[in-house]
């Protein structure tokens, strides 16, 4: 009798190269965000720039991730190759580390942030289709939802850090810079000896163009559909400054104000793997359905409960919110998307979410100023809805 095989589903039937990818996504994130967690700060109080030197030098660096995540991804389908196109991104990252604690002048802090995104931008997508070819299609949620616990684990961890580091040090910004460079360059060096590609599948289609209307077409209906209500779903998405900005709004002390993230992203991470490996068995939609009605609940709580408690369940709904979406929007890319169009699939994913975060965050912004959090809360909600309504229209078009 031919012995049963092993049954497959376990955190331990990950491939160890998605472990990998999700610790080289940790360290890197916990070195940027030692850094970025302080620089604004450093900006203001010991180089003397404008805050509106601040906002630019974080406009012009999440603009330049945006778009270049594109042209990574493309690039990956092009070669055939993920690894090193991914490694190069993450090179540029931790070689600009050092910059920090060097620079003389604002202006070299521009650059080095500046390079740093595009190196984000170029790891994206690779790294995503990566992981997809790393991952049976029976774990392809559980893989996804590892790797971005991990990475929001380093969301948390570099702040803790530089709090820590801060205190440690009297306040000595370069010192904690000089800290952030180690797990940088511990990233680049996992990612370059330990990540193992895997060889491209006989047969194989190669791809010429990946980004000609022919291409473009191949890749399916359902990808675009995902697409879709992802980037609707991210218009209600916008940026976590606001939860901050309504922690503060309802008296919580400024020295408390990091603490906001650090609950967030403690909670994302705790969801996130076990969302992904419940979405392989039960499927994707139900589950994105279910963040999205957690998005809705957020968005009421931090509107309509202006205290401390009211604005805490928020921020902890919010980051139950990211656990469900987040991986299982990356895993649903990956279901309806061809295997030798995954890099240009990710990119197109994460530039049009990259646009809609912007015009999200600028809508939020705006209707602050008008009509007060309450509003710009409510819209959230609101624009949450049309995308589960969106998705629910479609979810017989889409795997999972």
């Amino acid at each position: 009798m031919a012995a049963e095989s092993k049954p497959r589903g376990s955190i331990r039937d990950i491939p160890v190269g998605v472990w990998t990818l999700g610790f080289v996504s940790m360290l890197m994130d916990i070195s940027s965000e030692m850094i970025h967690a302080l620089l604004p700060v450093y900006l203001v109080t010991v180089l003397g720039t404008s805050m509106v030197t601040v906002g630019a030098v974080e406009g012009i660096a999440e603009a330049t991730a945006s778009i270049t995540k594109i042209f990574s991804g493309v690039l990956s389908d092009w070669l055939g190759k993920r690894k090193w196109l991914a490694a190069f991104g993450y090179g540029l990252a931790a070689v600009t580390k050092p910059v920090f604690p060097l620079a003389p002048t604002v202006g070299w802090l521009i650059a080095a942030r500046f390079i740093d995104r595009i190196g984000k931008g170029i790891r994206g997508a690779p790294r995503d289709a990566l992981v997809a070819d790393l991952a049976p299609p029976e774990l392809r949620g559980a893989s996804f939802g590892l790797r971005q616990s991990l990475d929001t684990v380093g969301a948390f961890v570099g702040p803790l850090l530089a709090i820590g580091l801060m205190w440690w040090t009297s306040d000595h910004f370069r010192t904690v810079f000089w800290f952030a460079v180690i797990p940088g360059f511990l990233s680049l060096a996992l990612i370059s000896f330990a990540v193992r590609e895997p060889d491209r599948p006989q047969g194989q289609r190669s791809v010429r163009n990946p980004v000609s209307l022919t291409e473009i077409r191949n890749l399916g209906a359902a990808y675009w559909w995902v697409v879709a209500v992802a980037t609707i779903f991210t218009l209600a998405r916008f940026s976590e400054a606001f939860l901050i900005l309504r922690a503060q709004n309802v008296g919580l002390p400024i020295t408390l104000l990091p603490a906001v993230l650090v609950v967030m992203n403690v909670v994302y991470a705790a969801a996130a793997y076990p969302a992904g490996a419940l979405s392989d068995r039960l499927g994707r939609v139900p589950l994105l359905a279910m963040g999205i009605v957690l998005l809705v609940a957020a968005d009421i709580a931090l509107a309509l409960l202006p205290s401390l408690g009211g604005v805490g369940l928020g921020i902890v709904l919010w980051g139950l919110h990211m656990g469900l979406t987040q991986g299982l929007l990356a895993a649903l890319v990956a279901d309806t998307s061809p295997a030798e169009l995954r890099g240009t699939a990710y990119g197109f994913f994460n530039l049009l979410g990259g646009l809609a975060m912007l015009v999200a965050s600028i809508i939020a912004g705006g209707l602050w100023d008008v009509a007060g959090p309450q509003g710009t809360f409510l819209a959230g909600a609101g624009f949450a809805i049309i995308a589960l309504a969106g998705l629910l229209a479609v979810r017989g078009r889409v795997a999972g």
